[in-house]
């Protein structure tokens, strides 16, 4: 039907994956909104527009993930017919975001001192986490959102609740742990609004939880695009996190048996956010100097198949799909080739 989704039986994720590949061609140089496949994928794509602005399959529970791409794939596409659709995009996605007095999963209120305000989930105030908030910060941004808008502005107060670093975020985990400025997936979970959860389990010695590669990368990104200004301790901290744990190896500081585990996730927002930083060489904590485009491209490169696609070896997180790890890999070339 001109659209494109994971390789598993019944074709998992079609509007997710046809909104990653759509914008993965509309920046090529080689094709626009009038070339056949591009056009058929649009038509498809947009087919999943609900009368609530959301672009996606609510069968699939993952709402705020695939509008957030849709928006992405369609402002990449820089093509006037598809300003209405994205206006309604951007509207449901504001609409996802928990604010005081909205139910938490339990169905009891939620305050303005709570660990979910800010955040976005899966779909409609489910448990917030910071890949979540990342994509849909990434989709306001590209959208034109600016990043002083009021709902950018509370997306970064949960943002900063992801941040392990004790002297900003009051979480508990964030008093037990590290404090060495990188990220986690989330700073509550059901049922303790005060337990975070990190996919790199917990800190040294069993204490607070552990930072690691992607979401830090997320964060850091995350709040550059809420105008944080550079100098603050928020985003120095991240950025020496950056330069303490520099590789592209693996996905940083992951525990070994997992290392491999949301690597390509990894590359894709390693690229958005040293673009977002602006310097195109990063002095390791060593001393070393590192061109990060450069570096990224070799390590692709050393990844690519003969076919021209890439495969995960881990399949967590669904990168057991070639044609989604394929994406955040053309995506992050994409990203170290602009300005």
């Amino acid at each position: 039907d001109g659209s494109w989704s994971f390789e598993s039986p019944g074709g998992a994720m079609k509007p997710g994956v046809t909104a990653l590949v759509l914008k993965a061609l509309v920046q090529h140089p080689d094709y626009d909104t009038s070339s056949p496949a591009v056009k058929r994928g649009f038509e498809v794509l947009l087919s999943y527009q609900r009368p609530d602005g959301g672009i996606c399959d609510p069968r699939e529970g993952v709402a705020n993930y695939t509008t957030a791409v849709a928006v992405m794939a369609l402002t990449a596409a820089q093509d006037p017919k598809f300003k209405p659709a994205i206006a309604k995009a951007v509207a449901y996605l504001k609409g996802l975001q928990i604010v005081p007095g909205s139910k938490s999963p339990s169905g009891a209120s939620i305050g303005k001192e709570h660990s979910f305000v800010g955040g976005v989930s899966y779909g409609r105030h489910g448990r917030p986490d910071l890949s979540n908030v990342g994509m849909w910060m990434q989709a306001l941004h590209d959208a034109g959102v600016s990043g002083d808008d009021p709902y950018m502005k509370r997306a970064l107060l949960f943002v900063s609740r992801t941040q392990n670093r004790s002297e900003s975020n009051p979480s508990a985990w964030a008093a037990e742990g590290t404090n060495d400025c990188g990220f986690i997936y989330a700073p509550a979970v059901r049922p303790s609004p005060t337990m975070g959860e990190s996919k790199a389990g917990a800190g040294a010695g069993g204490q607070g939880l552990r930072s690691y590669g992607s979401m830090t990368y997320v964060g850091f990104k995350s709040m550059l695009y809420a105008n944080v200004d550079r100098k603050d301790p928020r985003v120095m901290g991240a950025f020496d996190w950056i330069r303490t744990y520099w590789r592209l190896d693996s996905n940083p500081n992951m525990p070994r048996i997992k290392s491999q585990a949301g690597v390509y996730y990894y590359y894709h927002v390693f690229a958005k956010a040293l673009r977002a930083w602006g310097e195109p060489v990063i002095t390791d904590k060593k001393g070393a100097k590192h061109n990060w485009r450069e570096e990224l491209i070799a390590a692709l490169k050393d990844r690519v198949e003969p076919d021209g696609g890439w495969q995960n070896v881990s399949t967590l997180w669904g990168e057991g799909s070639r044609i989604l790890v394929t994406c955040y890999s053309v995506l992050a070339l994409q990203e170290a080739l602009k300005k």
